[in-house]
């Protein structure tokens, strides 16, 4: 057993394992009612910075010439966007039937939308725009998206947070897949709370 007494490093060590705890990686599954498909996995890590901001970061892993990649555009609010490659969270709390919707795209371009009850959409307008980052290599898509604390549902009693994580992807033909943590239906539907499966402990 190894004792730190030096208060620094016991503090420095702590906020690590702290940090550790609240990040997780999770993996997608594509939808049955895809035919076929050039993306072999989707991988998200999620992080709840202590300071309640919310951080993901995509990788899609797959044969990058055959998917539709939006070209780069100014990084302002767009709807629509699920009907291209998208990559996607839904964010509620614990026992709210409320949710956020954010929408990411490769574009930089983003959506945000939000729902008092399954497909029921409120009034709401972001306090601080999402920042999105975007790189592609050989093989590997990667976006990274960070929602600020004041976006997320208000969670005054410091509730669990309940995430699905959900991605669309164009392929050149123009067929779609659908890719989440869960499917909870025969046919693609992200706002079923069923696939809400991701509890995430605020910092």
């Amino acid at each position: 057993m190894i004792f730190i007494t030096n208060p620094f490093m016991r503090n420095r060590l702590a906020s690590i394992f702290l940090r550790k705890k609240l990040m997780l990686n999770k993996s997608l599954t594509c939808h049955t009612i895809t035919v076929s498909t050039p993306v072999r996995s989707i991988h998200i890590e999620v992080e709840l910075q202590t300071q309640g901001v919310l951080k993901l970061k995509y990788e899609l892993t797959g044969d990058l010439a055959q998917i539709q990649i939006p070209a780069p555009q100014p990084p302002t609010a767009v709807d629509g966007l699920w009907e291209h490659t998208c990559f996607e969270v839904f964010v509620a709390v614990e026992g709210n039937p409320g949710y956020r919707e954010f929408n990411f795209s490769p574009s930089g371009q983003w959506a945000a939308y939000a729902f008092s009850d399954y497909r029921v959409r409120s009034d709401w307008i972001v306090c601080q725009m999402p920042v999105i980052g975007f790189a592609q290599t050989n093989g590997h898509l990667l976006l990274e998206a960070v929602i600020a604390a004041a976006d997320l549902p208000h969670n005054l009693e410091g509730k669990p947070f309940r995430l699905s994580l959900t991605a669309v992807i164009e392929a050149n033909d123009g067929s779609r897949s659908y890719w989440a943590l869960h499917h909870p239906e025969a046919r693609p539907d992200f706002h079923h709370r069923a696939g809400f499966i991701l509890s995430l402990n605020p910092a």
